[in-house]
Parts: structure tokens; C-alpha cells; sequence
């Protein structure tokens, strides 16, 4: 008798594709901004200032991925996202009409500059910002090893319009006011925020802020000193190629995560 073995082939799944997660909330600041929260995988770990590649299926089936910046601390049981819209972006035109129960890729591998580990030791941490580049610090601020490494921490925020910061305004105060981490960012923690084109008590660009010597002068500190003060920068390609060269004119050098140094930039995208 002869026995015939038949082999059944089964496609393997693809251990790096995206997995699938569920859209926990959603709160839309303006016409241009919003955020959203989905389901964490308990294998998913990032280092706070990571960013991840999140997005939707395509219409060829293949997926339409972008980075985003987690904006929740890593160690919530839970992802936060801050996100721009763009009416005829190929992700966001989509993205922004998400609701609650709705899925959205997630990636498996976090990456990123933006991280404590490609900065040398120092007493004074500056994260500067403009538009949703506040989401990796939006982490970095509720990340108790944050406060561990540095004396002082200043995050900067600047929008084109006053309701534009409120997602950093609201993220700042509901941590400092957390009856259970909060009290590691007391005396510690302090926002710099500021518009270009509304009335608001500060007004201009970051850059110009810094070179002016108003921002030292509001927050009743000395001017930037490599060897005192570190820096993460995220945000536009003009405003952060414009900071950098006001960062190297202070005598800070640009780190990374294999040659920590004075300040690092994400360069993965824009905000």
C-alpha cells in the first residue's frame, strides 16, 4: 500500500506587520488639531520621545502608515497620539474622522532621537516646540526618569493661534495636578508658551524669543550654557534647522543616540 503525505502550506503571518488596535477616544481642539487614544499591546515598550508608525488600511490593501510621536508616557497602559489635519493628506484626511470603537494600525518598532539616553548629564532640560511637535514631550514631561536625570525642566510651545495650545496647556496641568505622579514635576516643570499671529501674553517665534533674550528674562534664568543646559527640539524643518544653528551658536553640540551630547533633534518628520 502506498501512503501519499500531503503537505498543507499556509502563509506565515509577518512578524513585523502592524498590529490592530481599537480607538479608545478622541477630542478635536480646532479645524487643524486633535488627538486620539487606542489599545496598547502589553508587548508594545518605547522609551518616552519615541515615535511609532500608525495609520489605516489602503484601498490597494496595502497599509498608509505615517510616524507619529507617542505622546502618553511609556508607562501607561494606554497610546496617546496628537495630530494635525490635512483635508487632502493621504493619512490624516482619514485619520481625523475616526471615532471611538474604530481600528488603526499600530507598529511594532518605536524609534527615535528624542530620548534621555542621547543626552549627556546636565542640570537644566529645554524641550522646544511648535505645533503637534509638543507630542514627544508631551511623554517625556509625565516620564519620572525625566526629573531624575535633570534639576529643571522647560518645555517651550509656540502655535500660530491661542486655541492651538491648549493641548499642551491642558497635558502640562492635569500631570502637575495628578495626585500620583504629580508631585515629581512640582518645582520642577515649567511651560513657555507663545503665538505668532493672535494677542497672547507672549508673541513670537521661539528663535526669536531665545536670541532676544526674553525667554531667559520671563523665566528668570540664565542664557543657554553647554555646560549647563541640554535640549530636545521638535517641530517644523525651518524651525528646527533654524534652532539648531541658534544651539551650535551657543556652544551646545548635537547628540544621538550612539554619541550623546548637548541637543537632539527629531528628524523623522515634521509638526
Amino acid at each position: 500500500m502506498t501512503i501519499t503525505d500531503q503537505v498543507e502550506t499556509t502563509k506565515k503571518p509577518n512578524p513585523n506587520a502592524p498590529t490592530q488596535e481599537t480607538v479608545l477616544s478622541v477630542q478635536h481642539y480646532t479645524d487643524r488639531l486633535f488627538k486620539f487614544r487606542l489599545t496598547r499591546p502589553q508587548s508594545f515598550r518605547f522609551r518616552s520621545g519615541e515615535f511609532i508608525m500608525i495609520g489605516l488600511p489602503g484601498e490597494n490593501g496595502k497599509p498608509l502608515l505615517r510616524a507619529y510621536s507617542v505622546a502618553s508616557p511609556n508607562w501607561d497602559d494606554t497610546l496617546e497620539f496628537y495630530s494635525i489635519k490635512v483635508p487632502d493628506g493621504p493619512l490624516t484626511s482619514r485619520l481625523q474622522k475616526i471615532e471611538q470603537g474604530d481600528a488603526v494600525l499600530l507598529g511594532r518598532k518605536p524609534v527615535g532621537t528624542l530620548v534621555l539616553d542621547a543626552l549627556t548629564p546636565a542640570r537644566r532640560l529645554y524641550m522646544f516646540s511648535t505645533g503637534t511637535g509638543f507630542a514627544p514631550f508631551a511623554s517625556l514631561i509625565r516620564d519620572p526618569a525625566v526629573y531624575e536625570a535633570f534639576d529643571e525642566v522647560i518645555v517651550t510651545h509656540t502655535c500660530r493661534d491661542v486655541a492651538e495650545l491648549a493641548y499642551s496647556q491642558e497635558t502640562v496641568e492635569a500631570f502637575l495636578a495628578d495626585p500620583d505622579i504629580g508631585e515629581i514635576g512640582a518645582g520642577k516643570l515649567r511651560l513657555y508658551d507663545s503665538c505668532t499671529r493672535e494677542s497672547y501674553p507672549r508673541t513670537g517665534r521661539v528663535t526669536d524669543l531665545i536670541r532676544s533674550g526674553k525667554l531667559f528674562e520671563d523665566l528668570g534664568i540664565p542664557r543657554l550654557d553647554p555646560a549647563t543646559d541640554r535640549a530636545m527640539i521638535c517641530g517644523s524643518i525651518d524651525m528646527t534647522k533654524e534652532l539648531k544653528g541658534v544651539m551650535e551658536s551657543h556652544g551646545l553640540k548635537e547628540g544621538s543616540n550612539s554619541e550623546p551630547a548637548d541637543f537632539v533633534i527629531e528628524r523623522a518628520f515634521v509638526g
